[in-house]
């Protein structure tokens, strides 16, 4: 498995992908709708990519960033064989790997961003560290969360510049602590335990929705038809659990009863005990299971 990320135009995601999807991928794009891929590392590295743009008839526009925008080349490489063999060695970290294209750099404008004012600093330092810890949100999604948070009827005291500056600093923070981290952690044995029940036929699914009414609303319509069940828990559930709380699960049955309700708790349960973690649940269908004792260290990913 390659350490990387893909995202495509069609805004789909490949997390850590076997190296022959992103060839694949590669030759696959050029269409209207699916002209480009953006690959970041994982943990992603703020302004670290490698990215491709091809349309069909044209040679592909092969770029990659180093850290800055004073980092950024582009080259034009003519067939999908090179183009898949440059992004399998930056993803790979090869030696050499950049060897071969004719790189140019591109300048872009730097968007000044000045300091923020110091209470307004330190109330934003505080809200993004609550969303790292949770670990779901990508950087992006942290600094559109920056962006707007402390807004109000007269705008938002951050700009874009601000918000983006902020979030990469914390961000970079909370990977190197995570560098020290050994071993499985808790969420992911927790992804162990939801990936078995959605390959058995319940749609499990992690921070899913705002709320437990949106989740209810909407989970049907995120797995397979022939689903039996559901069990997630929402974003209020992952702030509870990052801020030292139990981790509260709802689950149920597609087609209505508390015996089928009963049944998906069971096999709930006996996934959390497949990798170790610790439950509370009296056996009913009224009564939500609980995930005690978590020490939520959530790796970043972007």
């Amino acid at each position: 498995m390659l350490p990387v990320k893909i995202h495509t135009e069609r805004a789909e995601s490949y997390e850590r992908p076997a190296a022959p999807l992103l060839s694949e991928l590669v030759e696959r794009i050029g269409a209207d709708g699916d002209r480009f891929l953006v690959v970041n590392r994982i943990p992603d590295e703020p302004d670290g990519f490698v990215q491709v743009w091809h349309e069909a008839g044209g040679d592909y526009r092969l770029e990659h960033r180093a850290g800055s925008p004073d980092l950024h080349f582009t080259a034009s490489v003519r067939t999908t064989a090179e183009v898949a063999r440059v992004m399998l060695g930056w993803a790979r970290q090869e030696s050499g790997w950049d060897l071969g294209p004719a790189w140019e750099r591109l300048d872009f404008p730097v968007e000044e961003a000045p300091p923020l004012e110091a209470g307004v600093e330190e109330e934003l330092t505080g809200l993004v560290r609550e969303r790292l810890l949770c670990g779901y949100d990508d950087r992006a999604a942290l600094a559109e969360y920056a962006g707007y948070v402390l807004g109000s009827a007269d705008g938002s005291p951050v700009s874009p510049a601000q918000a983006w500056r902020l979030v990469d600093r914390l961000w970079r923070e909370r990977v190197a602590e995570q560098a020290g981290w050994e071993g499985e952690t808790d969420p992911e044995r927790l992804t162990r335990a939801f990936e078995a029940l959605d390959a058995g036929g319940i749609t499990a699914r992690e921070n899913f929705t705002c709320c437990r009414t949106c989740g209810l609303g909407e989970i049907r319509g995120d797995g397979e038809e022939d689903a039996r069940g559901f069990v997630f828990f929402h974003s209020q559930c992952t702030g509870g659990v990052a801020a030292g709380h139990d981790l509260w699960l709802l689950y149920g049955g597609f087609e209505g009863g508390d015996e089928l309700t009963v049944s998906v708790g069971r096999e709930v349960v006996a996934a959390l005990d497949g990798v170790g973690l610790k439950w509370v649940w009296d056996g009913s269908a009224q009564d939500a299971v609980r995930v005690t004792g978590l020490d939520w260290r959530k790796r970043l990913i972007g």
